[in-house]
């Protein structure tokens, strides 16, 4: 049977939308009639009203909100992530899936350890162990360094950089309590400890573990998360650092070719 949306209008005020199983986001638009169909225009009338499958969303001259008073915004692959603010900035609240940058080019996904290995100034991604990932996917430095040319993060998103991941870590108290308030709490992805993790800023970090520069390997899942910023450090570029047996912020410097995951931030 073909997927199928149903409207029944129950007043002038008021209208009932009901979804089964669609595959792609669905228009609907008040503008002296209803019209419900595809339509692809990145920039619709202020007050158009779409349901794309997880949310109902109004637009606005900057773009589309939600009308259920949460926020999300969506990648070139048409992944949902929530967002959240912190402080005077505002971060996704969820690791990056991607697999194209924001121009529609595709990202290399490399699953063979020791093509991981020489992917000399190659942008890759992979997901851990190969297999569905609920904690993202893990991307090489060299998919996040270069943003003036590509652009992983949505349209109006970017990787932050150290100063920004900085300003994070110093809004939330310093390094040395940071990592504490943004830790999922619980034992649902973190193993045991999950020292002083409360989630308070609702940063949500999970952990994703890594993919090894030098032998291909996965290691770390549930144990610690890494983040990539686009700074360069000395001997490497910075990426920062979460661990399951303390509530540190930490930061290091690393080969490019390590697999970690990615968190944007909005311009």
């Amino acid at each position: 049977m073909k997927n199928t949306w149903f409207l029944t209008i129950l007043s002038c005020s008021m209208v009932n939308l009901l979804y089964s199983q669609a595959s792609q986001p669905i228009l609907l638009e008040v503008e002296g009639a209803i019209q419900i169909g595809h339509n692809d225009n990145p920039t619709p009338n202020p007050g158009t009203i779409r349901y794309n499958g997880a949310d109902l969303q109004g637009y606005t001259p900057d773009g589309w909100i939600s009308l259920t008073g949460v926020s999300y915004i969506y990648d070139i692959d048409n992944n949902r992530y929530e967002t959240i603010k912190i402080g005077n900035q505002i971060w996704m609240a969820e690791n990056l899936r991607s697999t194209r940058y924001n121009d529609g080019t595709p990202i290399q996904l490399i699953t063979d350890n020791a093509a991981w290995t020489t992917a000399d100034n190659a942008p890759a991604y992979t997901w851990y162990n190969n297999g569905p990932s609920a904690y993202g996917a893990l991307y090489n430095e060299y998919v996040v360094s270069d943003t003036n040319s590509h652009n992983v993060c949505p349209a109006g998103w970017h990787i932050p950089s150290e100063s920004e991941w900085n300003t994070l870590s110093s809004f939330l108290g310093g390094s040395s309590v940071a990592g504490g308030k943004m830790k999922q709490s619980g034992l649902e992805h973190w193993k045991s400890p999950n020292t002083m993790a409360t989630n308070g800023s609702s940063f949500t970090g999970l952990p994703g573990g890594a993919r090894n520069s030098y032998s291909g390997a996965f290691t770390g899942i549930g144990e610690f998360g890494g983040w990539w910023s686009n700074s360069l450090g000395t001997g490497g570029w910075i990426y920062y650092f979460l661990l399951a047996t303390n509530n540190i912020l930490d930061n290091y410097v690393s080969d490019p070719k390590i697999g970690l995951s990615v968190r944007c931030i909005k311009d």
